[in-house]
């Protein structure tokens, strides 16, 4: 009772972090429009996409509470968001209605999870569900930044708040039962016991 007890708060305080590093979405949002302008063509998409990812990686290693390897996690968000949202837009013809902008966010998200994935510390067992999910959240990220009214015609490189903040949520949770924080241990994560290699 006592674990459970004290695993909790821990949780919360780690989740509620990773949570709060939605703020990073636009401001790199900003940078990759600075860098690559509209996401209208393969260019701005691969450029922007890139930039906006090398500041996003380096945002969320800042809030994991050092779960997540800055040498490994910044440029895999870099190159994976710059090369799915290359795809993804350019899949949809550089679109912005709801539905287009769904599976741009898929198919974006699959480049990336794939790329972060990799980015994991090897020992985790179920690191393909982190890449599994990606695609899912990234499309809700996008759906719940248009249904939120945010001006999305202008063919940003990146959700917006809402949306940055529904998947920063959601995904915290998973990357809690990926990497679970320990306090007890200072900042060093422990893998889960159910998810590590036997």
């Amino acid at each position: 009772m006592s674990r459970s007890g004290s695993s909790q708060p821990v949780f919360l305080r780690a989740w509620l972090v990773w949570t709060a590093g939605f703020v990073a979405f636009p401001v790199a949002g900003l940078a990759g429009t600075a860098a690559g302008g509209r996401v209208d063509g393969p260019i701005a998409a691969l450029l922007g996409g890139m930039v906006a990812g090398l500041l996003l990686g380096a945002g969320q290693t800042l809030v994991s509470r050092r779960r997540l390897d800055a040498r490994r996690w910044i440029p895999a968000t870099g190159i994976g968001m710059g090369l799915g949202l290359l795809l993804g837009a350019s899949a949809v013809g550089y679109g912005t209605s709801l539905g287009e902008l769904a599976v741009m966010g898929a198919l974006t998200g699959t480049v990336l999870g794939v790329a972060q994935a990799l980015a994991l510390p090897s020992q985790i067992h179920l690191r393909w569900a982190w890449a599994a999910a990606m695609p899912v959240l990234w499309a809700l990220g996008w759906t719940v930044t248009t249904v939120g009214g945010i001006g999305v015609d202008n063919q940003f490189t990146i959700f917006g708040a809402y949306g940055a903040l529904t998947f920063s949520a959601l995904s915290g949770i998973l990357l809690h039962y990926l990497l679970p924080y320990r306090a007890t241990t200072g900042t060093t994560p422990a893998v889960a016991p159910d998810v590590a290699k036997a």
